[in-house]
């Protein structure tokens, strides 16, 4: 994309507007706001006189403005001072009004009518200057008014005889962008057929920017640009076989117009080869000169002449591997690839990598790249971070996109799958990898590989969202591996939830997409299915009349094979006769796994020897290097658990360390009376306690020896807990003790002081929240195992936010508030990185689980989320506002809530911001 921009203005008398940046810079923030009001109100008084202000006066008051704008500043006037220029006949003056304009008048301004009509006087002015002046408003401005008043008028402007060049220049780039915002209402009518031919215009500039404009077009109206495939190869042509000599203006560093030679060979991969015989011998010519030149010494040492050579060496390959019909291009451009692999600079090896991955799936090129894996292996063994992390994973997208030949490598597939676990610094990009592998070397991936996908998602919530809509996706192939149905099976069965909302993948659609492929599934497959649709029956109530009629079918109650039976008639009567809260106790959200070694790479240890993957352990004591985190347990205090492992990804527990048989004096201390006397949390409290912030069920601790789950509801200012203390060994607990907060007032219910070895036991906390507060409560658990004292200290997932009662409002009433809310010490900002990917749908459904109303049409921001609620206590209550501002560009968040209390909004935005 163009950038449309307004120089800055020429004249000398003009840069003393910003003299009032000099007494601002290096003071106090109380002495530039000081500064600031002073100006502005000497500013207000002008406009407001009687004496009538020059041209001149105009224009510095609103350059003023506009500087006191960009230093952060709200300015709520001027706005018609600055329209008023706009009918000057001076460039200086017009520019800064239409830079004014461009900068601070959003499209709902009430003076958009008279900035149209201004707009449209310089337009008919032919007034070069002045036109390409109010084109660059309109593209800066953008929005859907702009394309009503003007989508019409600017391709007569672009087509027309008697328009100058950079006049031309403008009007596509403003074409182009109206067409991006709004291509509705951009009409393609005869011009379309004229604007083609610009690409045999004789100014560069003009041809560049009709390349760009037409390159979007033609994506959605292909035949109506088709003729733009001979004048773009001519003209590409023309580029490649001139000298450097040739387009003096328009070389860069001895090297054609590289942009335009880009922007070309790009526009061609829009259509499939040229049919004219003439035309596509001319452009082989042209790719092959690429090549070729790619094998010239280089003319210049700089970097930027390399730069410019490969980008569109690169960029021809790309059109080669689209047309995928020249084998000997193909041949080349795959021995091409092979040398930059070679090459001792990072990011032109990671550039070789990624076409190389494009390069084979290509029939032709097969043997070529073969030639080439055990630098791709290389690649692979390669340790550092950013480039060459990529330079990793892109190795693993070569083989794993040639899976075709990969299949007669040595390297088998479980090695891929941890590989892709090693060098995975993203989980969305893991999830992507090992389906990937999944649908094209199904048959060859263990039980393990797709095990593991399962533990990974289950065990992290910011990727859930992310692979219900992949797997989705997947399923909907015609073709689809049985392993990819298991997965998809049983990431819908427990996160169909989150993709539901899309009318696109509606439970009934997700329902209907699983069960196309059950008559093709093995029985094991079915098995997995039928309680995936339980499942559904939990999740999306709407289902159940469809599943259970499926259950019903004589082909699953009468089924030969008896799991398969057993399991229809359970899971009908289970539907039938249960209650929904207890249809939902029975089939809850699953459970973390325990982290743990790997069964693929424990696999592959047993299958190879004790030597084996000892470089992928290498890597795994890398920091950050673990996809899971956490490190396995010592085996001196690791214990043997009893609980099912029903994927089979467990290690088996050291057989030297058996449950004691006797057991021991133990004491419980729940709840300890001085936060002080507690020990240290346990490791990874922190991280499993703001899981909690936006759900309420879950396993808040588990480690060899005990399990706590916990599962809660709040309604205002009460709530009720119920914590599940699991024993996993022999041993008994007993004597638990609560103790009450002054913010919280908790009644709790005794629990049977002996918990046999094996058995779980459930406490009941009633809760009430008496004021606002911002520490968690604490449970503190002793009790001796094996002679030793066992002691674990958690915090309890009470937060404020589980006391926030949603409240829906109008957009006039949360903007008055809003202002109300208007004081320092109200309100609470925090700008941060994602440290999740930015999956609106999580996002959205992160902030209801925060407790919040999601107000639709609120921001003028769709992609902002805007949400209110009322945090309930017994001493009062405290309205709240929150504004969340996702940066998808710049992957970070800004994130702002005010509410009455200042502690209030500081501890909220701390909670809310480390969600995302």
């Amino acid at each position: 994309t163009q950038a449309i921009s307004l120089q800055a203005p020429p004249t000398q008398r003009l840069a003393s507007t910003f003299v009032l940046a000099a007494p601002i810079a290096g003071k106090s923030k109380e002495a530039e706001i000081k500064r600031i009001n002073k100006e502005l109100a000497n500013i207000r008084s002008k406009f407001k006189g009687d004496k009538a202000l020059d041209g001149y006066s105009k224009k510095k008051y609103v350059c003023k403005l506009l500087f006191i704008f960009l230093l952060g500043h709200d300015i709520d006037f001027g706005h018609m001072e600055a329209v008023n220029l706009l009918s000057s006949n001076k460039y200086t003056e017009k520019q800064i009004g239409y830079l004014f304009i461009s900068v601070l008048v959003n499209s709902n301004s009430e003076l958009i009518r008279l900035i149209n009509n201004a707009i449209k006087n310089d337009l008919a002015s032919r007034n070069p200057t002045f036109m390409c002046l109010a084109l660059h408003c309109i593209a800066n401005v953008g929005s859907r008014e702009m394309a009503e008043a003007f989508a019409s008028e600017i391709p007569r402007i672009l087509v027309a005889g008697d328009t100058m060049d950079s006049v031309k220049q403008s009007a596509a780039l403003c074409l182009l962008r109206l067409y991006k915002t709004s291509p509705d209402l951009v009409p393609m009518g005869e011009w379309t057929s004229r604007v083609v031919h610009l690409l045999n215009d004789q100014h560069m500039g003009v041809v560049t920017a009709a390349v760009s404009l037409i390159t979007c077009l033609c994506k959605k109206n292909p035949d109506d640009f088709k003729t733009c495939v001979s004048l773009a190869v001519s003209r590409l042509s023309r580029i490649v076989s001139s000298a450097s000599t040739d387009l003096q203006d328009y070389t860069y560093y001895f090297v054609p117009a590289p942009w335009l030679s880009v922007k070309l060979l790009r526009l061609l991969q829009c259509y499939p080869p040229p049919e004219d015989a003439a035309v596509k011998g001319r452009l082989v010519e042209c790719l092959e000169t690429v090549l070729n030149k790619a094998q010239e010494p280089p003319k210049s040492k700089k970097v930027q002449h390399s730069n410019a050579k490969n980008a569109i060496l690169f960029e021809a390959i790309s059109l080669i591997i689209h047309y995928d019909s020249e084998p000997n291009l193909l041949v080349r451009a795959c021995n091409q690839l092979g040398q930059f692999l070679q090459h001792r600079e990072t990011n032109l090896r990671y550039l070789a990598l990624e076409s190389m991955c494009t390069l084979a799936s290509s029939e032709f090129s097969h043997e070529a790249v073969k030639t080439h894996i055990e630098t791709v292996i290389n690649a692979l063994k390669v340790r550092g971070v950013g480039p060459l992390r990529g330079q990793e994973r892109k190795g693993l997208d070569v083989r794993a996109g040639g899976g075709a030949w990969m299949s007669g490598y040595s390297l088998e597939r479980e090695v891929v799958a941890i590989l892709a676990e090693k060098y995975a610094v993203d989980y969305s990009w893991y999830v992507d990898t090992i389906l990937n592998l999944i649908r094209i070397a199904g048959d060859y991936v263990s039980e393990e590989v797709w095990y593991r996908v399962i533990q990974i998602v289950i065990n992290r919530d910011d990727v859930q969202g992310y692979a219900a809509k992949t797997v989705f996706e997947a399923l909907q192939a015609p073709a689809c591996h049985e392993n990819m149905v298991k997965v998809g099976g049983y990431i819908l069965g427990e996160f169909g939830n989150l993709i539901a909302g899309d009318p696109r993948s509606s439970p009934l659609v997700q329902f209907n997409l699983l069960h196309s492929k059950f008559h093709l599934c093995s029985v094991a497959t079915r098995a997995l299915l039928l309680s995936t649709y339980i499942k559904f029956i939990n999740l999306f109530p709407e289902t159940k009349a469809t599943i259970q009629e499926v259950l019903r079918s004589d082909s699953q109650i009468r089924n030969a094979d008896v799991e398969l039976q057993q399991r229809a008639v359970e899971y009908l009567k289970l539907s039938s006769i249960a209650s929904t809260d207890v249809l939902a106790t029975v089939l809850e959200e699953m459970p973390p796994f325990p982290e743990r070694e790997s069964s693929i790479l424990a696999k592959l240890k047993k299958k190879k020897g004790p030597g084996a993957g000892s470089e992928l352990d290498d890597g795994k004591k890398e920091p950050g290097a673990e996809i899971n985190g956490g490190m396995e347990p010592s085996a001196s205090t690791s214990t043997p658990s009893p609980s099912a492992d029903l994927l089979g990804l467990r290690a088996a527990p050291p057989a030297s360390l058996a449950a004691p048989t006797s057991a021991g004096n133990l004491l419980v201390d729940v709840f300890s009376d001085s936060p002080a006397a507690a020990p240290g949390l346990a490791p990874g409290t922190d991280e499993n306690f703001l899981r909690f912030v936006c759900k309420n069920n879950g396993v808040l601790f588990e480690n060899q020896l005990l399990q706590i789950g916990v599962k809660s509801e709040f309604r205002q200012n009460l709530g009720r807990m119920y914590l599940f203390y699991g024993n996993k060994t022999s041993v008994q607990f007993q004597s638990f003790t609560p103790t009450r907060l002054p913010q919280l007032n908790i009644q709790t219910k005794a629990v049977d002081p002996l918990v046999e070895g094996g058995a779980q036991v459930q406490q009941v906390l009633n809760i009430e929240c008496l004021s606002d507060f911002t520490l968690a409560p604490l449970i503190n658990i002793k009790f001796r195992y094996g002679g030793t004292l066992q002691n674990i200290t958690l915090k309890l997932p009470i937060t404020l936010n589980k006391f926030f009662q949603a409240t829906e409002m109008q957009s006039q009433d949360f903007f008055q508030r809003w202002k109300q809310l208007s004081l320092p010490q109200q309100e609470s900002q925090k700008i941060f990185k994602a440290n999740h990917p930015m999956d609106p749908e999580v996002t959205k459904a992160k902030l209801l689980g925060f407790g919040s109303a999601l107000l639709d049409k609120v921001d003028p921001n769709p992609d902002n989320f805007v949400g209110a609620g009322i945090i309930q206590t017994k001493s009062l209550q405290v309205g709240c506002l929150l504004r969340l501002e996702p940066n998808a560009q710049a992957q970070m968040y800004r994130l702002t809530l005010r509410t009455s209390k200042e502690a209030v909004s500081r501890h909220l935005c701390e909670l809310l911001s480390e969600q995302f």
